[in-house]
């Protein structure tokens, strides 16, 4: 099984070096392929010089997934975010998911870093949610080659393409969770009021679920972060 690992990145040079090695280290064949949505920092030369094989993309999570996506070679796709860090074992976790035939595919089990009150009730809430159902891109979703293409893939929406293959997905299989934890950043809920910025999140969602587009949440959440920077 070939795994091709896929990173979207924009600016994320701070982060991405320490979320390539640990990627690098899951065992197994693993291919690594960075997805640059246009990086000023210096992103695409942090990962070149680990010698990963960078894929210039339009900006926008959903649309740079699916170019790495287009342009990996791997039997199975795992989707992390740049300031995700995977777990040792994560390439035999995934095979071991995927040993069912009626898998389609699955996430990862989350920790918060950091010991703020953010990162811990994160780190409570996501095994909450994980039993509605719900994934969320920084669970690091894996996925059958086969599955996603039928599924569509990632769409080049401005929010909530990971809920959206999500659901395309279940269509399919089951989409499982794998016993292993992904490390992720509890950033962008520093510096800023947790309550108000969870509450805006939470409200989003239910947008989304009861049927508003993607494109007109992304207007609100642009309000959101705008009202999030006159806080701070």
């Amino acid at each position: 099984m070939l795994l091709s690992v896929i990173i979207p990145a924009l600016d994320e040079a701070r982060a991405i070096g320490a979320a390539l090695d640990a990627a690098a280290r899951v065992g197994g064949e693993v291919e690594l392929v960075v997805v640059d949505g246009g990086s000023a920092d210096g992103t695409a030369e942090v990962a070149r010089a680990r010698g990963v094989r960078v894929v210039e993309s339009v900006r926008g999570r959903g649309a740079q997934m699916h170019a790495g996506a287009r342009a990996a070679r791997g039997d199975v796709f795992w989707f992390l975010h740049a300031d995700t860090l995977a777990p040792a074992d994560a390439a035999e976790r995934i095979k071991d998911a995927l040993a069912d035939p009626r898998v389609v595919g699955g996430n990862f089990r989350v920790r918060f870093d950091g010991g703020g009150r953010a990162a811990g009730f994160l780190t409570w809430l996501y095994p909450q949610l994980r039993r509605l159902g719900l994934a969320y891109g920084d669970s690091g979703i894996f996925v059958r080659r086969a599955a996603y293409e039928r599924a569509g893939g990632f769409k080049p929406f401005p929010l909530f393409e990971d809920l959206d293959l999500l659901r395309a997905l279940w269509r399919q299989g089951r989409f499982v969770q794998a016993d292993s934890f992904v490390l992720t950043s509890s950033r962008r809920f520093e510096g800023r009021s947790f309550a108000l910025t969870f509450a805006r999140w939470s409200l989003l969602q239910t947008l989304y679920w009861l049927g508003v587009s993607p494109h007109t949440l992304a207007r609100l959440y642009a309000q959101v972060r705008e009202a999030g920077r006159r806080e701070r």
